[in-house]
């Protein structure tokens, strides 16, 4: 071969390896984006199953301010759905919740997986942006058909009950 050839092999060699990265980085992204949107959609299916569990538990065993702002979560738009949710964690923190009770301990494990929830949609949201933020990715404008990906910004909705400690 001469080294015409060996350049044009060489080149050739490069370009595929420089797209097939770049192949690869622009699904990474997509992927990311998609997870991202999948763990929002779980975060909101959770939110929405501790504001019913609340307001159940509210109807049975506690008084009108519990309920308001379990129907305020469960009706909030979607502008006003961290402070709404925010609240309602709040007013379960005021109320002593019993684990032996059926209502309480639904409130207690919606609120526990709702924590969960809020992890995971928190640590891909985090990925998602990252990634979205490289320099090459945004150069070739490899995420521009989406949104940037948000937070949703609530406290941590773990509920202590009687007994149990922190793990903080």
């Amino acid at each position: 071969m001469s080294a015409t050839a060996w350049w044009v092999l060489g080149t050739a060699v490069l370009v595929a390896l420089v797209a097939a990265y770049l192949a690869w980085t622009a699904g990474r992204v997509q992927r990311l984006h998609i997870r991202a949107e999948s763990a929002a959609r779980a975060l909101d299916a959770h939110l929405l199953r501790r504001a019913a569990a609340a307001a159940v538990l509210a109807e049975q065993r506690y008084g009108v301010e519990l309920y308001a702002a379990a129907r305020i979560a469960l009706d909030a738009a979607p502008e006003e759905r961290e402070a709404a949710e925010n609240d309602l964690t709040r007013q379960l923190r005021a109320v002593e919740l019993d684990p032996t009770d059926p209502a309480c301990e639904a409130v207690i494990a919606a609120s526990r997986r709702l924590a969960l929830a809020r992890q995971v949609h928190t640590d891909l949201v985090r990925d998602a942006r990252a990634a979205r933020g490289r320099p090459l990715v945004r150069l070739l404008r490899m995420g521009r058909g989406q949104q940037w990906p948000r937070y949703f910004d609530v406290d941590d909705p773990t509920l202590l009950v009687p007994g149990e400690t922190s793990a903080a």
